[in-house]
């Protein structure tokens, strides 16, 4: 379980930060309440880990040599996507990632008036909406996905909600300093290079289990 928990923790950490919710939450908690933002995208993060965590449990099901495979080329196909998607960036902070949160932030903020006139439940309400449609299919709900599917199950769920309450917590108190001081270049091979040494430690590991 501790296994489970250390590597959910350290792909999510990393994995986040430079996403599209980790922008979405810092650009919306310098237009409201830092808490309130922080409550509805931490808590759409976390139903979005345990529905990703029952889908890995199904998964399980499988005969173990098709998940490990499966695991493998997931992380594979993420790390290379990733750093081909970087080497091609700029080094400004703000590119492709930043740029459609901005867009999907100022569609949300146009309708802010629908979740009523209450400002903290207005916030919560839109954090979490567009936090959780941002998430879906996201390259870090797929590796929860995979992890879960190949590891203890409440670590992974465990480890996984406490990396996106760091993510979060960054974003919303100390965005800006971080958004000034990484590019997303850096971010995005950052996250690149540990989806690659995942599907390593992942073929080191179950290899012994499947021989």
């Amino acid at each position: 379980m501790l296994t489970a928990f250390t590597a959910a923790l350290t792909l999510i950490t990393l994995g986040e930060l430079g996403d599209k919710t980790f922008f979405i939450s810092m650009i919306l908690a310098t237009r409201h309440s830092k808490r309130w933002v922080f409550l509805g995208g931490w808590g759409a993060l976390t139903l979005m880990t345990l529905l990703s965590v029952a889908l890995g449990k199904v998964f399980q099901l499988l005969p173990r040599e098709v998940t490990f495979y499966a695991a493998i080329l997931l992380f594979t196909i993420f790390g290379l996507k990733m750093l081909i998607q970087g080497l091609r960036m700029g080094d400004a902070p703000c590119e492709d990632e930043c740029e459609a949160a901005v867009e999907r932030v100022e569609k949300a903020e146009a309708n802010l008036s629908r979740w009523g006139s209450n400002p903290a439940w207005a916030t919560v309400g839109e954090a979490f909406s567009l936090t959780f449609i941002a998430e879906w299919g996201d390259r870090t709900q797929i590796a929860t996905i995979t992890l879960a599917a190949t590891s203890h199950a409440l670590g992974v769920a465990l480890g996984a909600i406490v990396g996106h309450g760091i993510c979060m917590a960054i974003a919303v108190l100390g965005g800006g300093f971080a958004a000034g001081h990484f590019s997303e270049r850096t971010l995005t091979l950052s996250g690149g290079a540990l989806f690659l040494i995942f599907a390593v430690v992942t073929a080191v590991q179950g290899l012994p289990e499947l021989s």
